[in-house]
C-alpha cells in the first residue's frame, strides 16, 4: 500500500513539472505566431497533395 502513494505522489510531482513547464512556455511567448496566419493564403502548396491535382 505505501508503494501505491509513493507513485501517486511521484504522479503527481511529474504532472506538476509538465504543467510548470507548459505554463512557462506560454507566459514566455513559445506559442505566438501573429505573421503566419496572415500569409498562409499566399504559400504555395508543395508536396503530395500538389502532385495529385495535376
Amino acid at each position: 500500500m505505501s508503494a501505491l502513494f509513493l507513485l501517486i505522489i511521484a504522479s503527481f510531482v511529474v504532472a506538476s513539472g509538465f504543467l510548470a513547464a507548459f505554463i512557462w512556455a506560454v507566459k514566455s511567448g513559445q506559442f505566438d505566431d501573429d505573421y503566419t496566419p496572415s500569409v498562409r493564403i499566399l504559400f504555395d502548396n508543395t508536396g503530395k497533395e500538389q502532385e495529385d491535382k495535376k
